[in-house]
């Protein structure tokens, strides 16, 4: 079968509906992943996208054709989804095109948690499987049942933060009509806090703005109501709930790396001397941070899938990406964004201060670019060889990327697995000498 494989993607499969990922498409891919991966029964779920139904359908008769017996969790979150995955310990596919556009849809695969497929470890043997209808042969036909975890998900999450010493904050969170809504509400109401919903309603057709938070005009109004509410803290939800991003109290955005510093401090005083992982863009105040609480940084490359097998590996308490993914041992070293929105509230609570506080205290220290993407027509390798011509003299590694280290200012490079950008993240002891070095860099990138 021809298939197209723009698709195939490093974390997952996802692409425009009905153009390049269709109901042909999912039933194929439901054959596949029985034909890959020898499985007998599969966890099913998925998002609020239009598409969603017939893609869900799709794929479900395919899995059930190859033989497996088919575990309808229903319309949840990705974390509900990792949940299920975990504590049934079994494969699983989610019908999610996450924090994409209303025309996208997709799959996100588990192994076994929390072993995900990934481009290098299943995902292009599913393409080739496909392409060359190399189904294995059925012996039965598999069942489909329901099963409602929600309950016991709410429990397990609760279970992760001392709720007795919550205060009452008033909290305004926008899950953007995707699938944070329903389940963050049925966690919440266990909460002393004063929530305030945006947009909680999962609804495909999005009326009211997208689904990713980091696009300053998806946040803009939850910044503005924060402020005008005097909210003690905003809280944002990307479309399938396994990122999470922070207003502070300022309504001010807080960059992701600035909250994985932070929470790091939390969980080394929970639990002293810990690894905890971090990704190649991140500020200097996250190692810098956990070294300071007596912890352990470990650096890794981005993404959910390395991220997850290096925390398992390592034995990691917590994990964060610049991006907003965060990621717990203790939730199956699996990224939530339910959790850590619990997490900062236990944070404030049992510190008694505002965000801002200590966000003024890493402003002044550190002074991050933020991600700046720019799109190019060549070869992103040659962009970054010329990068390391250009910094020869600094230090440098090809982890994830090229980054560029100096003593008073570093930057990471890297090329994005979706898209034709190369994307930049550049930090530096002064404000002056981020713009200045930020305006070299891309000079050197964008130079045609």
């Amino acid at each position: 079968m021809h298939v197209n494989p723009s698709i195939f993607k490093a974390y997952d499969i996802r692409g425009i509906y009905p153009d390049e990922l269709n109901e042909e498409v999912a039933y194929a891919l439901g054959r596949a992943y029985v034909t890959l991966l020898q499985v007998d029964r599969v966890i099913v779920g998925r998002d609020m996208r239009l598409s969603g139904p017939t893609l869900f359908g799709a794929l479900t008769k395919g899995l059930m054709d190859q033989g497996a017996d088919v575990i309808d969790i229903g319309m949840v979150s990705t974390d509900q989804y990792y949940y299920a995955c975990a504590t049934l310990e079994e494969a699983g596919i989610m019908v999610t095109a996450s924090h994409n556009p209303k025309q996208y849809n997709g799959f996100k695969m588990v192994r076994r948690m929390p072993y995900l497929l990934s481009g290098d470890q299943g995902i292009q043997d599913l393409r080739r499987i496909i392409e060359r209808d190399a189904y294995a042969p059925a012996h039965r036909r598999g069942t489909l049942t329901l099963q409602d975890l929600s309950e016991p998900f709410v429990e397990k999450v609760l279970s992760l933060v001392d709720v007795s010493i919550l205060k009452p904050l008033h909290v305004i969170a926008d899950t953007c009509n995707g699938m944070v809504g329903p389940i963050l509400q049925r966690v919440y109401a266990h909460l002393p806090v004063r929530l305030t919903g945006m947009y909680l309603e999962p609804d495909g057709n999005l009326p009211n703005h997208g689904l990713d938070p980091l696009q300053p005009e998806n946040r803009a109004e939850l910044q503005q109501r924060v402020v005008d509410e005097g909210a003690d803290i905003g809280f944002a939800f990307d479309g399938d709930g396994d990122r999470f991003f922070t207003i502070d109290d300022r309504g001010k955005f807080v960059p992701g790396d600035f909250l994985t510093a932070l929470m790091a401090r939390h969980f080394l005083a929970k639990y002293p001397g810990s690894k905890i992982i971090y990704d190649v863009r991140a500020s200097w105040a996250v190692p810098e941070m956990i070294r300071a609480a007596g912890g352990i940084p470990l650096m890794e490359r981005v993404g959910h899938a390395f991220i997850k097998r290096r925390m398992a590996d390592e034995g990691a308490v917590f994990a964060g990406e610049v991006t907003g993914h965060y990621y717990f041992r203790d939730f199956f070293c699996a990224d939530s964004g339910i959790i850590p929105s619990l997490v900062v509230l236990e944070m404030l609570s049992r510190d008694g201060v505002r965000l801002s506080t200590w966000l003024q205290e890493l402003e002044a220290k550190y002074h991050i670019s933020g991600e700046i993407n720019t799109r190019i027509s060549g070869d992103p390798m040659a962009k970054m060889q010329r990068l390391a011509e250009v910094y020869r003299d600094a230090e440098i590694y090809w982890l994830d990327g090229i980054s560029v280290v100096y003593p008073d200012w570093h930057f990471n490079v890297r090329p994005s697995n979706t898209e034709p950008l190369l994307r930049l993240n550049l930090e530096a002891r002064s404000a002056e000498l981020m713009e200045q070095k930020r305006d070299e860099v891309l000079r050197i990138i964008r130079e045609t």
